[in-house]
């Protein structure tokens, strides 16, 4: 298993969407000075377009109800694995996301790491230069690489799962799976004086095969597949769960990638640590070939996780998605 790291403040990710909207304003401010300084505006290097802008008024509590919670705990019951795997089948259709409970992952790890990103994002940018580090392991890292591990063996345990809900062998490319690539960012994403006027992260799908996601506050949204945006809530030692592009790929279509985008609070500051799993940097995820027939053609091209670290090096993402370029026939 190879782990990176990072921890960030998503404004950098934030200028280059803007400069791609026409917007190079090169008063460009980190976010979280910015909210030290109590502004009561957002400065205009952060104005989204009109057409960009989230729209508030839409997601209203109603629209997280129906919203697939999976409690992992009957894995254990033989009986109810089976109504376990087709709730799964159903959260990957319809939504290409869900949010697990029990999944066995202690509360006081999961603590430990929200408590040790807060902690790194209050200090002064000076030290946090000083601590970054290539090992994950040393001793201010200890509990953020403890929840990286515990994460890491939930994505075999849920990639099992939902391979079942695909008809495939559970243990289907285990050692790959067991060997992969893991990616974790913790990002931070200040309290906003106006949030309909900008976006933490704008919307967009992830590479790898899942994303699990904690968050301490809502803001987390998804598009559900009549493309309305749906608030994730925030479930006190619940997790979220989202299908990435390499699954969409190995699924041939049946299960699709996840578009999400980061919203803001108005009031409180919210904290979320992503850990994107995939297949090693050169390894090429293709369609499974049990689930290419007459029915369901070949519709994808292979690809790496290098290919797609490519291809966001020489594109413009904001207006072409990576997954499009793998599609057969768009």
């Amino acid at each position: 298993m190879s782990i990176t790291l990072e921890v960030e403040e998503p404004e950098k990710h934030q200028k280059k969407v803007m400069e791609k909207m026409g917007n190079s304003d090169s008063s460009f401010t980190n976010a979280m000075e910015l909210a030290q300084m109590g502004i009561s505006s957002v400065p205009n290097c952060y104005i989204l377009p009109p057409e960009h802008r989230p729209n508030i008024s839409q997601n209203l509590p109603s629209s997280t109800a129906d919203l697939p919670v999976i409690d992992l705990s009957m894995l254990e019951n033989s009986i109810l694995r089976e109504l376990l795997i087709k709730q799964v089948s159903f959260a990957c259709k319809e939504f290409g996301f869900f949010q697990v409970i029990n999944h066995g992952i202690p509360l006081s790890v999961i603590s430990d790491a929200v408590d040790t990103a807060a902690e790194f994002f209050d200090l002064p940018k000076e030290s946090k230069m000083h601590l970054a580090s290539n090992n994950i392991h040393e001793p201010v890292r200890k509990k953020m690489g403890d929840y990286a591990e515990a994460v890491h063996m939930l994505n075999v345990k849920l990639m099992e799962v939902i391979f079942e809900s695909l008809g495939l062998r559970a243990d289907y490319l285990q050692k790959d799976i067991e060997q992969g690539f893991q990616v974790m960012t913790a990002n931070c994403y200040p309290a906003c004086p106006e949030p309909n006027l900008a976006l933490g992260l704008p919307p967009h799908s992830d590479y790898g095969f899942l994303t699990i996601i904690l968050q301490t506050h809502n803001g987390l949204e998804i598009m559900d597949f009549n493309k309305n945006w749906r608030s994730v809530p925030v479930i006190l030692g619940g997790l979220v769960v989202q299908l990435g592009d390499q699954m969409e790929v190995l699924s041939n279509g049946r299960y699709k990638s996840a578009v999400h985008q980061a919203t803001l609070n108005p009031v409180k500051r919210r904290l979320s640590i992503a850990s994107i799993h995939s297949l090693a940097l050169e390894k090429k995820v293709q369609p499974a070939q049990e689930l290419v027939n007459e029915q369901h053609p070949l519709s994808y091209k292979g690809t790496s996780f290098r290919d797609f670290l490519d291809f966001l090096s020489s594109n413009d993402i904001l207006h072409l998605k990576y997954i499009d370029t793998l599609r057969k026939n768009p």
